[in-house]
């Protein structure tokens, strides 16, 4: 398999993901698709650099986060909130209203999250382990586990306020 057919196969085996942080980090759906196309130019750009170091998966995890973060400061868009796409919030069972309720409540918490902290959310939320969002974000597993318990006291408070 060569390069071009390598780089295919993992962009359509991740690309849920890469979806995902392009919906968390924009606001609309024409920038989420410019971000998803930009994401996997700087994927297929920087994909000789890639050193195996990490596994494939964690090593597009991180550049996803890195092309999101910086084309969020570079355009200045607001970064205070940005609400997360409905797309990725569709896996929850729709007959439950009790849990669309409180879906849509930790949806609006996290949305209020700054940039570093909402990508560990979202990396948590995918299941990813401590050791894969450290390598992934660039902290510590220990600082990920600290940051994590912090902001699940700092959601469960906010969320027992507005109660």
């Amino acid at each position: 398999m060569d390069k071009k057919e390598r780089f295919i196969a993992a962009i359509k085996e991740n690309e849920g993901f890469i979806y995902k942080i392009a919906a968390v980090y924009t606001n609309n759906t024409e920038d989420k698709n410019d971000l998803v196309q930009e994401i996997i130019y700087q994927l297929w750009k920087s994909l000789d650099s890639f050193n195996q170091q990490s596994s494939l998966n964690t090593w597009m995890y991180r550049v996803a986060l890195n092309v999101a973060i910086f084309q969020l400061k570079v355009s200045k868009k607001s970064i205070s909130i940005i609400p997360i796409d409905e797309q990725i919030t569709n896996y929850q069972e729709k007959d439950d209203s009790d849990n669309d309720e409180r879906w849509k409540i930790f949806r609006e918490q996290i949305d209020t999250l700054n940039l570093l902290d909402k990508g560990i959310v979202l990396l948590y939320l995918d299941n990813k382990s401590y050791e894969e969002i450290a390598a992934i974000v660039g902290i510590t597993k220990t600082n990920v586990a600290t940051k994590l318990s912090r902001i699940k006291e700092k959601i469960k408070t906010k969320i027992h306020k507005n109660l």
